[in-house]
């Protein structure tokens, strides 16, 4: 049996015939930015959200990046603020903040859930602390009630990076509707995934959202007038278009996903093998992680054994090259979890006999 980590061809061929004729209507129509296919998608999705705004953008990066930056234009933010952030964070959240001349300040993870672990935060908050970035990392729900008591205490905005998790809840809410914004990625690979790179940010902020779509349109407010010195960061119709159609099935994929990730919590059996996680959160399971001191090894195995894997991920950001003013920091519980983390086929394609073998392999090893 040969099982692929993620079939973005199966993906998109449950609803082929639906894609196609929403891009047959996109080129059709001759317009391809700023149209009708954008406007119909940010309705759709922040009835689905359930805020007020949903802003389009490029890419989950450009998203996090603009919700900083319009802070900034607001007054809410100046240079050398500090953001309290996931040490084990993919690197697109530190680079929102650090783009902007914000400082990030790095906390380890809870290993029982790989989400931040908020006794740490409270005591990472200096007098210079003005944001926590929440990462709800893996399609994992990271708000819990003491992480928003201590920012409504402290007056802290907080800020969601929803890359992982669309359709995610807290308290019957949606993630991405927690906190002040949150940033989306619409990544192919992601839960709700489009052809290319797209984004969007979220909020109930009429102002924050006015500033984040003006400088995703080069700072334009209203055509060849310019309020602030932007940047082009706009969703086209085609993957709005896309994700329009897409939107329709998330919270049915999701369920799979949940139903496949349910069945593995339950059935992987082997002292080797380690599985973190939170019974009480809702996961949406866009990342299924393992976790193994023999890691390369196991990944091996199941590449013997027809099944391919991938690693989110194997050198966190306080490690890379990029940031070298952080490179003597040291996170045990990050380090831990990248040098030991194998993420594993999770996703609504898989069939049950592809899952229970899946889980057959590895309690073999």
């Amino acid at each position: 049996m040969k099982i692929e980590y993620l079939s973005l061809k199966k993906i998109t061929e449950q609803h082929s015939e639906e894609i196609q004729e929403a891009a047959n209507q996109v080129v059709a129509s001759g317009w391809y930015l700023l149209g009708e296919a954008t406007k119909t998608f940010e309705t759709a999705y922040t009835d689905y959200i359930g805020t007020r705004h949903c802003i389009g953008c490029g890419n989950g990066l450009d998203a996090l990046t603009l919700i900083f930056r319009a802070y900034k234009e607001m007054g809410k933010l100046k240079e050398g603020d500090e953001v309290i952030v996931p040490a084990n964070t993919y690197i697109a959240s530190i680079l929102a903040i650090t783009e902007n001349g914000l400082k990030p300040v790095l906390v380890e993870p809870y290993y029982s859930s790989l989400e931040l672990d908020d006794y740490l935060m409270k005591r990472a908050i200096t007098n210079k602390t003005r944001a926590v970035l929440l990462v709800h990392l893996y399609g994992r729900c990271a708000m819990n009630e003491a992480i928003a008591e201590v920012c409504k205490r402290h007056q802290l905005m907080l800020i969601e990076d929803n890359a992982h998790a669309a359709g995610c809840t807290y308290n019957q809410r949606k993630t991405g509707h927690l906190g002040h914004a949150a940033g989306h990625s619409f990544y192919p690979t992601k839960n709700l995934g489009a052809l290319g790179d797209a984004g969007a940010v979220t909020t109930d902020d009429d102002e924050l959202a006015t500033v984040v779509r003006s400088l995703g349109n080069y700072g334009s407010e209203r055509k060849y007038f310019y309020a602030h010195k932007g940047r082009n960061s706009r969703i086209d119709e085609l993957q709005a278009a896309v994700l329009d159609v897409k939107l329709k099935y998330l919270d049915r994929e999701n369920q799979r996903r949940k139903d496949i990730a349910e069945y593995m919590i339950a059935h992987i059996d082997n002292p080797a093998i380690s599985l973190s996680f939170d019974p009480i959160a809702d996961n949406v399971h866009h990342i299924f992680p393992v976790f193994c001191d023999r890691r390369d090894d196991l990944r091996q195995y199941l590449h013997d054994n027809g099944i391919e894997t991938a690693l989110h991920y194997p050198v966190a950001p306080h490690r890379q090259r990029c940031y070298k003013s952080l490179n003597k920091l040291s996170f045990p519980v990050t380090e831990k979890l990248a040098r030991t983390e194998l993420s594993i086929p999770c996703n609504p394609t898989l069939t049950d006999n592809e899952v229970e073998y899946i889980v057959e392999t590895l309690n073999r090893f």
